[in-house]
């Protein structure tokens, strides 16, 4: 009888080790010629051995719908430009009818080439898969060079599907040159950062000033009610509009949307009664002739003039900035379609209208308006000018997003708002700051003249800083022609280098305002940037050693409590220093400790099946796991429960992973200790798991297999049969089980959260300003920001605080 169960037994090991030969053999890659490196330790390394491929088919379906929302959210602020232009470029009064068909033809040519060419034809296509801005084009810049300031760059984030782009081969000797210089000076990391700070600022103050403008002057149709009235009504619509933004860019976009295509059909339709009512010769202002005869005339105040002529592009950069929100096909097509031509006619008809009543510039919109048309109009004009106010602060929620997840802003609460379209955010403290802002620029300024020099500044200022931006791309990750490059750089920034001259000339009266809201912002920015690098460079330093984790596996004094415990630390590439600071404290751990790092990667989305990177940590048996999670600053961080599913789901794949690299007899690099593999989620939250392997190139020969200590290891030199080799993988493949199970199990016990909450506090030694940014400036708005468990939505109820100083 005990012969037939041996004999029994023998076919089933024989089975195996057939099943096991099979899957061996249809693996497309050799594992016994590849090596494990761990790029969490070694910084070098692959994420995965094949990249995830993204369709570039595009849904016109959804891309018309986006390109009908964006008409609603996007060009609110361009189109309701029409309500102040000629006022504020003729103050005092039209001295000439010519001057009508220069300022005309300045208004075309400026839309022409800064909206439609410069925008929606190049700018736009500097977009980081998907999503624009400032901060987009400063992440993007990181992406090819090591720019940012924060030294958390590792090769085997190059290898996400959406991390690298298409890039020509050509003009490769000047790029490299650039990047060189960039990653080799400190100086111009340093300039780079300002001047995307800047340009965040800037945006920011757009938001503050564009629904200010708008409203003033769509309400101004009721002038005669008074000046106070105006201001009242208008505060009170500004006050709807904010509590209004927590339903969504989504819902906000399709109810906007009719609204906005009323207002352009029109201002359209208005436009070209006008133009052919009162004087069709004014199209002769599409010859530049008129542009050039109408600064021989005027001189300096020709100049100053332009300081409103550039209002008609006012919101030009919301196109970009709120990129996000929707596509560069939807962008493209209701610009090109619906935007353009409806503001040439309204501004066509207009300068027609001026030519026969010139004493009506201060009103010329409405009083170019038809009279049977007037009331009707009205209605529309203010729900317009409500709407033009949505764009910029879309694009402030965008970019404050974007400079948040890049460690440059204090943690506020970021609300993703449509589950249909990534990248439409509210963020609530943002929203009511922005509120608040825009009633006291109203109460102070009152009128849109006295508005309209601050928002110059802000709208030319950070077209300037885009063009700088673009201009550095094309060199550096584009890798354009010289030819090109020199034709977008000088074109551009004279043009707007003339613009900016002319907005800075009002500076004292009331252009100061965006200035000084930006270098707020920019301090602001600046000392929570930088005391986020060197607190990242202080653990650095100080990570913990592996043989610190040998000494706490052989400590008998360390007890260990079942379940499973997550330490949150900011440290991706060792063991963080608060780790043995509580262990000090409370000597016990979890019978399953994972390490976890949230990883802000310089992309906008990190793909959900190449989120987690995995590492085990020596010595096995002490079950102890480092987790980089990986989240692009457009990524939504997951609810506790889909969290805790998804990375014990991971785990247990790389577990998994790691026994089969064993039973493929791939040999290790160095210690036992330097092994990396990633666990990839599949979309439905299911673990797929890939190791991260390198080829070696020059090994042409497997060695012999060997795996870690505590397992079965084959001897040198003797050859292994096929029986033996299935008696291993056998066992390999019950202790991977084992280990999974028991992992199961500490989950089912509980998961506890353990967040290490730093103090960063000056080194005594300082100097007394470093102490003041450090210790009063830093501390102000770390006790005024959302506290790490509220951004990381880590459940109260399974909280654990441990807390550190560090003095930098």
């Amino acid at each position: 009888m005990a012969e037939k169960v041996v004999e029994m037994r023998g076919g089933e090991e024989e089975t195996e080790i057939i099943a096991v030969e099979n899957k061996l053999k249809e693996r497309k890659i050799s594992w016994a010629k590849l090596r494990r490196v761990d790029s969490l330790n070694l910084e070098a390394g692959r994420v995965s051995t094949s990249q995830i491929q993204h369709s570039n088919m595009v849904d016109w379906k959804r891309t018309l719908s986006l390109a009908f929302q964006s008409i609603g959210v996007v060009y609110g602020d361009i189109g309701t430009s029409p309500l102040y232009v000629y006022a504020s470029t003729f103050p005092d009064k039209i001295n000439a009818k010519e001057d009508i068909f220069g300022v005309l033809s300045l208004i075309i040519y400026t839309i022409v080439l800064l909206p439609m060419l410069k925008y929606v034809f190049i700018v736009l296509k500097a977009n980081d898969n998907g999503d624009g801005g400032t901060f987009a084009l400063y992440s993007l810049l990181s992406r090819y060079a090591k720019v940012s300031l924060i030294p958390n760059d590792q090769p085997e984030d190059r290898q996400l599907s959406n991390y690298n782009l298409e890039i020509p081969s050509n003009q490769l000797k000047r790029a490299e040159k650039i990047k060189e210089k960039l990653e080799n000076s400190n100086s111009i990391k340093i300039i780079l950062f300002l001047v995307t700070i800047l340009g965040t600022s800037m945006v920011i103050g757009d938001g503050i000033l564009t629904p200010c403008i708008s409203v003033l002057s769509a309400v101004s149709g009721i002038s005669s009610l008074g000046q106070d009235a105006v201001v009242g009504i208008s505060i009170a619509i500004l006050v709807v509009l904010f509590c209004a933004q927590q339903f969504g860019t989504d819902k906000v976009g399709f109810s906007f949307a009719p609204i906005i295509l009323l207002w352009f059909s029109f201002i359209g339709g208005i436009g070209l009664y006008n133009l052919f009512k009162y004087d069709v010769s004014v199209l002769r202002a599409f010859n530049p002739k008129y542009m050039f005869d109408y600064f021989k005339r005027n001189g300096k105040q020709g100049w100053i003039s332009l300081g409103g002529i550039v209002l008609c592009v006012t919101g030009t950069e919301a196109m970009f900035a709120d990129l996000g929100h929707f596509n560069v096909q939807a962008v493209q097509i209701s610009f090109s379609c619906i935007v353009f031509p409806a503001i040439l006619s309204a501004y066509a008809g207009q300068a027609a209208y001026l030519t026969k009543f010139p004493d009506d510039v201060s009103k010329t919109f409405y009083k170019s308006i038809p009279d049977r048309l007037y009331w009707p109009m009205f209605v529309v004009a203010v729900a317009a000018a409500i709407i033009a106010s949505q764009a910029m602060i879309s694009g402030a929620f965008a970019i404050i997003s974007q400079s948040l997840s890049l460690g440059c802003f204090p943690r506020v609460k970021v609300v993703h708002t449509s589950a249909k379209y990534e990248g439409q955010v509210y963020i609530p403290e943002v929203n009511y700051l922005l509120m608040i802002a825009c009633v006291f620029v109203c109460l102070g300024f009152k009128t849109t003249e006295k508005i309209g020099n601050a928002y110059g500044i802000a709208v030319v200022a950070v077209m300037v800083i885009t063009t700088c931006m673009v201009t550095l791309i094309m060199l550096v990750v584009w890798r354009t022609r010289i030819t090109w490059i020199v034709l977008f750089f000088v074109g551009f920034i004279f043009l707007e280098g003339i613009y900016l001259s002319s907005v800075l000339y009002k500076f004292k009266d009331g252009g100061y305002f965006p200035l000084a809201i930006s270098f707020f912002l920019m301090i602001v920015m600046g000392i929570w940037h930088y005391i986020q690098k060197e607190r990242y460079i202080y653990e650095l330093k100080n990570k913990v050693s592996s043989e610190f984790v040998r000494e706490l596996a052989a400590n008998p004094n360390i007890n260990r409590v079942p379940g499973i415990g997550l330490l949150y630390a900011e440290l991706v590439q060792g063991i963080p220093p608060i780790f043995p600071h509580f262990i000090a404290n409370i000597p016990s751990t979890h019978s399953v400790l994972v390490i976890v790092s949230i990883k802000s990667i310089p992309i906008s989305k990190v793909a959900l099946e190449e989120r987690f990177l995995f590492r085990q940590v020596e010595p096995t048996e002490y079950r102890m796991f480092r987790c980089v999670v990986r989240y692009g600053y457009n990524d939504a961080i997951a609810e506790p429960h889909e969290f805790e599913h998804q990375l014990v789901e991971g785990l247990k794949e790389f577990i998994r992973n790691e026994y089969f690299m064993r039973e493929g007899g791939t040999e290790t690099v160095g210690e036992p200790e330097n092994l990396q593999h990633s666990t990839l989620l599949a979309k439905d939250g299911k673990a797929r798991g890939s190791a991260v392997y390198i080829e070696e190139s020059l090994q042409q020969q497997p060695n012999p297999s060997r795996v870690s200590s505590g397992s079965i290891k084959s001897n040198s030199g003797i050859k292994s049969t096929n029986s033996s080799n299935g008696i291993i993988s056998a066992t390999l493949q019950g202790c991977a089980e084992e280990e999974m199970q028991f992992v199961q199990k500490a989950m089912e016990k509980g998961v506890v959260y353990l967040l290490g909450e730093a103090e960063v506090v000056a080194e005594p030694k300082s100097s007394l300003f470093k102490k003041f940014i450090v210790n009063y400036a830093y501390g102000f708005l770390r006790k005024n920001s959302r506290q790490g468990e509220k951004l990381l939505a880590i459940p109260r109820t399974k909280l654990l605080r441990v807390g550190m100083t560090y003095e930098i």
